[in-house]
């Protein structure tokens, strides 16, 4: 599967210090994904809150729209 970040996914690792590696990882460790966009909520690594990843997954590119720490009161 070949996993490209966007843009604006990119600016909001660096915004909060999330290493693209723990975002390939959340997004390996989700299993089969249909095509489509979806919304991955997991614990990972150091942070304190849980990161929320959205993907848009084609035939052979899974794209990387956003991922940030969800701060809203929802801890895993």
């Amino acid at each position: 599967m070949n996993i490209v970040f966007s843009r604006h996914a990119k600016r909001r690792c660096k915004l909060y210090d999330i290493p693209e590696k723990i975002i390939v990882e959340i997004i390996n460790t989700e299993g089969e994904l249909t095509e489509g966009r979806h919304e991955i909520i997991k614990k990972a690594g150091s942070f304190f809150y849980p990161l929320k990843v959205i993907i848009d997954v084609q035939s052979e590119k899974t794209t990387v729209i956003t991922g940030y720490p969800l701060k809203k009161g929802r801890q895993l």
